[in-house]
């Protein structure tokens, strides 16, 4: 995956991601990163869709 970030940034930014995908909350996280606020938080913890997807139910009535 290309980044455009370097160093302590993406460092930030992969340790958020980790951390929520390990279970942590974003205060938990924001708590780790020194944030005041959650909003700057989610900023650094990315969500990966495509783990969300093989997690998804199948809809009612959708062709298996």
């Amino acid at each position: 995956m290309e980044s455009p970030t370097k160093g302590t940034h993406q460092f930030r930014h992969g340790l958020a991601s980790e951390m929520l995908r390990g279970g942590a909350s974003l205060g938990e996280i924001g708590e780790v990163l020194g944030h005041r606020h959650l909003q700057t938080t989610a900023i650094y913890a990315k969500v990966d869709l495509d783990a969300l997807r093989t997690l998804a139910l199948p809809w009612p009535g959708e062709a298996q």
